[in-house]
């Protein structure tokens, strides 16, 4: 198997394309496709991409498992130029025992450069059990480490007490120091039909809410400018910022709420699997704020996501103190604002490294 490294409890595989990868992770995955979202949606996009290549489209779950079960044949399969990879950790019980998918680390980028490392894991119930969870992240950490340049790490983000783990197992194993603030504390949380809260919002006159048009470029882009701006470990210019705008207006993964042709708020939509949705930006500039629009469109797109694009869940990440929980809770996001964190919330954390050359996400 390629890029195996395996000790006497555990096997660390390398994938160098997303068909290879997603043919021996995808049925897990598939089983837990809503805290799999981050990791899932960009192989899915990765593997979409060389299957256009080669004339294949994708129309449900078996066309992709036909697609990948062609993944050993690379006459067939024009891969992608990309330094992204994947790892995946496999444990057995016992030698006569089948290995199980315990852990995922993803390193990819995308249109403005390299995105963190991504960790998942099927198994939430054992990941704060150090002891399950250290000796596991100490493969992972080494063969990482024997795969590139430590500057490429410029943080980790996934489960809080994956990353916490192997944030120290790699600072150990590089020298790298831990930022002294976090990049990101945030909740995961989850919306679907029984959840959602439905409000019949009356517009103001002159108030749309849509998919944004090549014609809200330059306002589309500044507010993607501003989010980044708020984020401020991951800052964007203006230029960047109208290439984030044309690569989501492009490719309909992005709505706005329309003020008499003054773009309010936008809502971002960028990783779709079969079953799962992710919301992964939204912001209102500074003069509308307080008048509602982000929960008016929150609520319009989770909507379509659910009604009409059949979605079981809508997924998002908010942070701890981010006072859009308010806005989040009132759609039907489960887990905010103090409330019992049902099963599927998941508290995540980005740590960031020193020395390093930090990318964009």
């Amino acid at each position: 198997m390629p890029g195996l490294n395996a000790s006497s409890n555990f096997v660390v595989i390398q994938h160098d394309s997303p068909g290879e990868f997603l043919s021996a992770a995808y049925p897990t995955m598939r089983r837990y496709e809503a805290s799999a979202n981050i990791v899932l949606a960009h192989a899915l996009k990765r593997v979409t991409t060389e299957a256009a290549m080669a004339g294949y489209q994708f129309m449900c779950d078996a066309d992709v498992e036909d697609w990948l079960s062609r993944a050993d044949d690379s006459s067939m399969i024009p891969h992608l130029t990309s330094s992204a990879f994947w790892l995946t950790l496999w444990s057995r019980p016992s030698p006569n025992s089948p290995y199980s998918l315990d852990i995922v680390l993803s390193c990819i980028d995308w249109t403005l450069g390299e995105y963190p490392i991504f960790l998942w894991t099927p198994h939430t119930d054992k990941a704060a059990s150090l002891a399950w969870t250290e000796p596991r992240i100490d493969q992972m950490a080494l063969h990482l480490h024997d795969c590139l340049n430590p500057e490429r790490v410029f943080s980790v983000f996934g489960l809080t007490p994956l990353v916490k783990v192997f944030s120290k197992y790699w600072t150990s194993i590089t020298g790298n120091a831990i930022e002294p603030e976090p990049f990101y504390s945030a909740y995961f949380s989850y919306c679907n039909t029984t959840t959602f809260r439905p409000c019949k919002a009356v517009l103001p006159d002159g108030h749309r809410l849509r998919r944004a048009s090549i014609e809200d470029l330059e306002q589309v882009a500044q507010l993607c400018k501003e989010f980044a701006d708020d984020s401020i470990f991951f800052p964007l210019t203006l230029d960047k910022a109208k290439i984030e705008a044309r690569e989501l207006i492009s490719k309909r993964q992005i709505w706005v709420y329309d003020a008499q042709g003054d773009i309010s708020t936008i809502c971002a939509v960028t990783r779709n699997t079969h079953r799962v949705s992710a919301v992964t930006k939204v912001y209102t500039t500074p003069r509308w704020r307080r008048n509602g629009c982000a929960e008016v469109l929150v609520r319009d797109v989770t909507a379509r996501l659910l009604f009409d694009c059949g979605r079981d869940n809508v997924v998002l990440y908010v942070g701890h103190e981010n006072c859009a929980q308010k806005v989040y809770d009132r759609v039907g996001f489960v887990g905010l604002c103090g409330k019992d964190k049902p099963a599927g919330v998941e508290d995540s954390l980005e740590l960031g490294f020193q020395g390093t050359k930090r990318g964009h996400w």
